[in-house]
């Protein structure tokens, strides 16, 4: 009796067809030979359909995918990697097995590729699902009150439409590499595996996978320890902020960076703040204690490797004090002890991790080379009669220059790029540190001669003490590159003027650019201005394209899927 031929390389393996049927039928040829009593050999099994569906703002959980990816097919897998964008219920209703790796920002929202998938499994109409088997992982960072909304969303609502969750979701802050592989293993033992092909036609083909990358000597397990070239304060005396440009060389160190990546930074407690906390606890400073990196001694571990930040659940049930008080900083929650002092191993194993932190780099390559520049504003303010400070924001003001290098390393974002066509027009939105991108942007296009019509919106407080790289735009505004520069100043006058406001002033030409084909940037905080500016940019749909609410919303999801519309928010 005879069988199909069933082809052992799939169609996206990287070879020519006439390679790929050559091959094919060399293997089946030797594979169809009998062994020594006589019967044939069977033929491997087809590799199961996996869907890995990502929703990253920055490009995080993007990456995840694509090691979970490689580990999927190392399993026996045909793994798929999506952009949460790119994937519909009618996808999720045909899909066997899947994983979900999203971020959350700002107020617990989904990040942008994720939003209208995120809505869709959430309406009335959202179909069953009962034949989808997957699993979450949701990253997010605990400092803020909806930690990881969004994964928990979703594996909410896809198990309320019957979908099967073969592992359960798991929380995952930032660098938590082992969490992350934990996650997985379990993920991918459990899901359901096919014998056979029957049920390869479900998904597209595969996505190819990557070609493997030599591991960069730097990264976010491995910082670069980067010169300090400079650190200049920005914003002019009498400023209600501090912003500071931070300039790092990147000799002899092998990354690489494109414009609308971001910088990780790795900072060091002040350490005024570290001598405080040992003074509370009675100690030297000299105690052993463990670290992520291993042991260390206490006051090396307060500096470098532990977050003295707000205090963890660990902490406070040691300390017997009542999560309703809500300490702000683990100093805070020393000086409210009662019981006691820790001791320094006990107290260092409630403390988490200190993050590093990310900032949208404002230099480009191709303008700055051998370089990496940052526009960062300093954090500080009174709250309980102490002085807070940002880590990282006062570590770069303060230390920096004085530390002679900094643990630095690249984040790519491939999701926040200027036009890859240097004919396309740009709009860029970018208030206060804002700015940062869209200086990569501006230096980019022009040392790469752009001939696309660029377009900056800014705005801060004051003119006079607020204007960030001030001589820089104008010159680009003067000599015509910057085609349109649109100021906004909250306090020089009675009624407050933001960037939104200046959107909808120029809604007629804004439309015009978008018709055009130009591409819509927006960088800075996530809760109030990027909400803002996404509700004028409906308005402007509205108004000047003559559109229905859900005409507007349509249009601009349209830009979202077709990465004209890029957010970089935080």
């Amino acid at each position: 009796m005879s069988t199909a031929a069933v082809p052992f390389l799939p169609d996206n393996a990287p070879f020519t067809p006439e390679q790929r049927a050559w091959l094919n039928g060399f293997l089946a040829g030797i594979f169809s030979r009998a062994d020594s009593a006589g019967a044939p050999r069977a033929q491997p099994p087809a590799p199961t359909p996996l869907l890995i569906a990502y929703g990253s703002q920055t490009g995080t959980c993007e990456g995840l995918a694509k090691r979970a990816a490689k580990e999927a097919k190392k399993r026996g897998f045909a793994p798929n990697v999506r952009d949460m964008a790119e994937v519909t219920l009618s996808t999720l209703a045909q899909t066997p097995a899947a994983l979900l790796i999203t971020s959350t920002y700002g107020d617990g929202e989904p990040p942008d590729n994720a939003k209208t998938l995120h809505a869709a499994l959430a309406s009335a109409g959202a179909p069953r699902l009962e034949s989808l088997s997957f699993s979450v992982l949701a990253v997010g960072d605990r400092s803020y009150a909806k930690f990881c909304q969004c994964g928990k969303d979703f594996d909410a609502r896809l198990t309320a439409l019957g979908a099967k969750p073969v592992a359960p979701l798991v929380e995952c802050e930032l660098g938590h590499a082992a969490v992350f592989a934990k996650w997985l293993d379990a993920a991918l033992a459990a899901l359901p595996t096919t014998e056979g092909s029957a049920r390869s036609a479900v998904l597209d083909p595969p996505s190819a996978m990557p070609a493997e990358e030599p591991e960069p000597l730097y990264s976010r397990e491995n910082p670069f320890p980067a010169p300090v070239l400079a650190v200049r304060r920005l914003s002019a005396v009498g400023s209600a902020k501090e912003v500071n440009h931070i300039e790092f060389s990147l000799e002899g160190s092998g990354l690489a960076y494109e414009a609308g990546d971001a910088l990780g930074v790795a900072p060091l407690n002040d350490p005024e703040l570290v001598a405080d906390v040992l003074a509370h606890l009675g100690a030297t400073g000299d105690e052993p204690v463990s670290t992520p990196a291993g042991e260390r001694p206490l006051r090396v571990a307060l500096t470098e490797h532990l977050d003295l930040g707000k205090p963890a659940a660990e902490l406070l049930a040691a300390l017997k004090l009542d999560a309703a008080a809500a300490p702000h900083q683990v100093l805070d929650a020393l000086a409210a002890a009662r019981n006691g002092k820790p001791a320094p191993a006990a107290f260092a194993a409630t403390l988490r991790p200190l993050q590093h932190r990310l900032y949208s780099i404002s230099s480009s390559p191709k303008a700055h080379a051998g370089q990496v520049h940052l526009t960062v504003g300093a954090v500080r303010y009174e709250t309980g009669g102490r002085t807070r400070k940002g880590v990282a924001s006062t570590f770069l003001a303060e230390r920096a220059l004085a530390a002679d290098t900094v643990r630095i390393y690249v984040h790519s974002n491939k999701g926040f790029r200027p036009p890859a066509d240097g004919a396309v027009p740009a709009i860029m939105v970018g208030p206060g540190t804002g700015i940062a991108p869209f200086r990569a942007f501006l230096h980019e296009r022009r040392a790469t001669g752009a001939q696309g019509r660029n377009w900056l919106l800014f705005g801060d407080q004051r003119e006079a003490t607020d204007f960030l790289y001030r001589d820089e735009l104008l010159a680009l505004r003067d000599d015509g590159f910057l085609t349109r520069l649109d100021l906004a100043w909250s306090r020089d006058q009675t009624a407050k003027i933001y960037v939104q406001n200046r959107m909808l002033e120029n809604a007629a030409s804004l439309w015009s650019w978008l018709e055009a084909g130009a591409h819509f940037y927006v960088c800075g905080d996530a809760s109030r201005m990027a909400k803002d500016v996404h509700a004028a940019l409906l308005q402007v749909v509205e108004t000047a394209g003559g559109m229905t609410p859900e005409a507007a919303d349509q249009y601009v999801a349209a830009l979202v899927a077709a990465k004209r519309y890029q957010r970089d928010v935080y």
